[in-house]
């Protein structure tokens, strides 16, 4: 017998889990049978796919039996089962790249996240919430030798070869697992309440599940007589839901359905069953869910769709099976053309699997589209949560980019709430040719822009885009239907307004805009008087094909680095009264401490970090005290 230590990130979330789970404790049962039922879909692959499996005896079923008065509960598959290495790799260490980033959320959540448990694939230490040993005995499909392995949760685990005519040594591939529950599992090594989580959670999963139980005998007097019946009985329905008709499918079954694959207890927001006849036949379940997956903005996040091909399970972990931007989705693919033996390698090489994956995103957005049509509130529920991956795929998904741009909503200058581009086009001003945005993070900085200070002046409508990806993905975004979609922010935007600065006060302040743009050097491209500034002294602008201050932050953080220095334009507001004072200022000292301060501050309401602070307060307060 061989003593290993636990990986560091095991040791913490086992703390996690044993001191903060407690009020969601029966989550346990739910995944030492989700993992059951996928360690089987993997050997039944292998037996349609492997020749040197074709001829293994398949019988897949769970079973679970228990023993009140020793508070014992066992669940035992025959599944693929594990070997030595399996056995350290899947329960000795956590393998996925954002293990740190789940524990912090967990240990600030835990209670009300218990769902996060299964989503993260870490389902089997929940069992430690319950139990105060636990034992795996497994053997690997192909294999002969079992592999025991046992912990108490406490730092370490045991891992031994059990001779081939041990009684624990496993007869077949699979895996047997044995609780040894504590005071909090108690109330689990009992018929009843075994059956109300199989039925509330686990009810749909694809292979039988059986309960092993003794049941008293009586006679007519109501004593009890002789020893106790055995019996076993399946506890779950055990079908592929998707391949039912419709029609055969309640509300609750779906629902149900759904979370099992989810991994928790929440229902979903909505959901499409669709099956295609025709040249390829397939079909696909997908769900919504109401509240995004932990991971979803994750590079390692896990996909949320299943492939099956005729029933039978293929993977769980392509991402080519939705585009990156619909990571949200959950579901199932049931293709009847694939090839049992497809390599997980070349799937999205293969042509039906790509005519599938184009047909369902059509399907997924067409869904929407009815979606935000008839059912406004279900639809705003969706797009606070989902807004932004979906503005993803305008970037990212050409070919049904028209579609998407019909189902992304933004905040408006006007609208409360979340509108459409078609909505902001049905509230658009006699006469106006465009369709104006100003993006760039934070909402309330944005609404404070004195970019918006014409547009309001003249009651015209911006859109708000403080999603921090908006000032890229709408940037290839060049027409909405026939209206010109333009940044605010860059020079020239307001031109179309109807604004114009009075020509005899333009031509008094160009003087005074060649001093500016002397005093502030190659910090910006020009200076210029500005038509669209009511209340506040400046602003700065792009040129027209330059990237926004803000898109270079972002383009910084995604880790691009050397970026050539883009010089913003500053415009002035020729009725400021620090702009008339610059005017009427003789001293080229006191004009450059302007220049500075209305250049500092226009970059300060952008969001922008100074690049020397204490020069501007020093800028400052000299012409405060002047």
């Amino acid at each position: 017998m061989a003593t290993h230590q636990f990986q560091t990130e095991v040791n913490q979330l086992l703390q996690l889990i044993i001191h903060s789970l407690y009020s969601h404790k029966e989550i346990f049962l739910r995944e030492l049978i989700s993992n059951a039922s996928d360690a089987m879909d993997k050997l039944k692959y292998l037996t349609v796919s492997d020749e040197g499996f074709k001829n293994l005896a398949f019988d897949p079923k769970i079973e679970i039996s228990f023993d009140a008065e020793a508070k014992l509960l066992r669940i035992s598959d025959t599944g693929i089962g594990m070997n030595e290495t399996d056995l350290v790799e899947n329960l000795g260490t956590i393998a996925r790249s954002g293990t740190r980033r789940f524990l912090d959320n967990l240990s600030q959540d835990a209670r009300k996240d218990s769902n996060l448990i299964g989503q993260f694939g870490v389902g089997f230490y929940s069992a430690f919430m319950v139990a105060d040993k636990i034992e795996v005995v497994s053997r690997k499909a192909g294999e002969a030798d079992s592999w025991k392995w046992s912990s108490d949760g406490k730092g370490a685990f045991d891992l031994e070869k059990l001779p081939a005519d041990s009684a624990e040594a496993r007869k077949e591939s699979g895996t047997t697992i044995l609780l040894h529950l504590n005071e909090e599992g108690h109330e689990y090594a009992y018929r009843y309440s075994i059956q109300d989580i199989v039925k509330k959670y686990s009810n749909h999963i694809a292979f039988p599940i059986f309960l092993d139980y003794e049941e008293d005998q009586y006679d007519d007097k109501g004593q009890k007589k002789g020893e106790p019946e055995k019996k076993r009985e399946q506890i779950n329905s055990a079908n592929a839901l998707w391949r039912r008709a419709k029609n055969d499918i309640s509300e609750k079954d779906y629902q149900d359905f759904y979370k099992t694959l989810a991994h928790g207890d929440d229902e979903a927001l909505h959901f499409v069953h669709t099956k295609a006849e025709g040249t390829i036949e397939y079909t696909t379940l997908f769900y919504l869910p109401k509240k995004a997956p932990f991971d979803l903005y994750y590079a390692d996040y896990r996909p949320g769709v299943k492939l099956y091909v005729k029933r039978v399970f293929i993977t769980d972990d392509d991402k080519e099976l939705l585009p990156a931007y619909l990571r949200f989705v959950r579901g199932v693919i049931d293709s009847e053309d694939l090839p049992l033996n497809v390599s997980r390698e070349i799937l999205q090489q293969n042509k039906v699997l790509v005519n599938i994956r184009s047909a369902s995103v059509k399907k997924i957005l067409s869904e929407l589209k009815n979606l935000a049509e008839n059912d406004k509130a279900k639809y705003l529920e969706f797009i606070k949560e989902f807004n932004r991956p979906l503005k993803e795929g305008l970037y990212s998904d050409y070919g049904n980019r028209e579609a998407i741009l019909e189902l992304v909503r933004f905040k408006s200058s006007l609208a409360d709430g979340f509108s459409s581009l078609a909505e902001y086009k049905g509230r658009m001003k006699e006469g106006q040719k465009a369709i104006y945005y100003l993006a760039g993070g934070d909402e309330k900085r944005l609404r404070a822009s004195p970019l918006l200070e014409a547009y309001k002046r003249e009651n015209i409508e911006v859109l708000i885009m403080d999603d921090e990806i908006d000032g890229i993905v709408i940037s290839g975004v060049p027409k909405y239907q026939d209206l010109d979609l333009k940044a605010i922010n860059q020079a020239g935007a307001d031109d179309d307004l109807g604004i114009k600065t009075d020509k005899e006060v333009a031509k008094d302040m160009q003087g005074l805009a060649e001093r500016l743009k002397k005093a502030l050097g190659d910090a910006v491209k020009d200076v210029r008087v500005s038509s669209r500034l009511a209340d506040s002294p400046s602003c700065v602008v792009n040129d027209k094909d330059d990237p926004s201050l803000q898109m270079r932050e972002m383009m910084r953080a995604m880790g691009q680095k050397d970026l050539p220095e883009v010089q913003p334009i500053m415009e002035i507001n020729p009725d400021h009264p620090l702009v008339k004072r610059a005017q009427g200022e003789t001293s080229d000292g006191t004009v450059e401490d302007i220049a500075r301060v209305l250049f500092d501050q226009a970059l300060l309401v952008e969001g922008q970090n100074l690049k020397d602070p204490a020069d501007f307060v020093k800028r400052l307060n000299r012409l405060i005290s002047g």
